[in-house]
């Protein structure tokens, strides 16, 4: 779990409790937590890496890909201009236990180097929710390489706990998730993210397409429709797919 991603997350669940500030029910206990299963990469491949990162970010999700009421939001730094972010005297204290559940939801790039190109588009949404993607495309057998990488840091990562920069604590459940095939192969999750008393789920599919690998987070309060989650998967593959050179 990156520091920006749990800043995200802290900052949604931040907003619905005060939306549910002095409200209360009594909830069911959780079922028990499936694990997450491990899927194979396609051997071989389908088609040739995407070698410039400016082509697979316009191979991203667009608003028209995502349900009614969402909206970009902009990098400040490579879409607005705006200097990068200063660094301040307070120490960061963000961070996960165990450490290597950092690499939950961080972006498939960071999970395996080498990358060809790489790119990241981020939506916000009513009622707290948002829709995040971001993508990967590698040359030989990076591609098979970050799909098991991506599913090895889930395998371990079943619970975990972490704090945000300023030292909240946050609380992690993961699970595996029914979702039917997207792309040339697929794998999914669910994550609940906990603080204070408050949660919010991200459901979380990592498909590949051709010789790119591409996640997609959808998160909300109580979690969006399957349907919903499906659709915007397979879009996000076919506008991939719709860039792939041929081998």
């Amino acid at each position: 779990m990156t520091a920006r991603t749990t800043t995200q997350l802290l900052a949604a669940l931040s907003l619905v409790g005060v939306a549910a500030a002095g409200c209360s029910a009594d909830e069911p206990a959780p079922a028990p937590a499936v694990a997450p299963s491990s899927v194979a990469a396609p051997d071989p491949l389908l088609g040739a890496p995407i070698t410039d990162s400016g082509v697979l970010a316009a191979a991203m999700l667009g608003l028209g890909d995502l349900p009614d009421g969402f909206s970009s939001i902009p990098d400040p730094v490579q879409d607005l201009g705006l200097d990068p972010a200063p660094e301040y005297d307070s120490p960061d204290k963000s961070g996960t236990d165990p450490a290597e559940c950092a690499a939950v939801l961080a972006p498939i790039s960071e999970q395996r180097s080498g990358a060809a190109s790489n790119a990241v588009a981020r939506f916000s949404g009513p009622n707290f929710s948002s829709i995040d993607e971001d993508a990967a495309s590698y040359p030989d057998t990076g591609t098979a390489e970050a799909f098991t990488a991506v599913q090895q840091a889930w395998a371990g990562c079943t619970a975990f706990s972490g704090t945000d920069a300023d030292g909240v604590s946050v609380d992690y459940a993961l699970a595996g998730r029914e979702q039917s095939s997207v792309g040339d192969a697929s794998a999914s999750i669910r994550l609940t993210t906990s603080s204070e008393g408050f949660t919010l789920i991200s459901d979380v599919v990592v498909a590949v397409v051709d010789s790119t690998v591409v996640q997609v987070v959808v998160s909300d309060q109580s979690g969006l429709e399957p349907e919903t989650v499906t659709a915007v998967a397979e879009a996000a593959v076919e506008r991939i797919r719709s860039v792939t050179p041929s081998m």
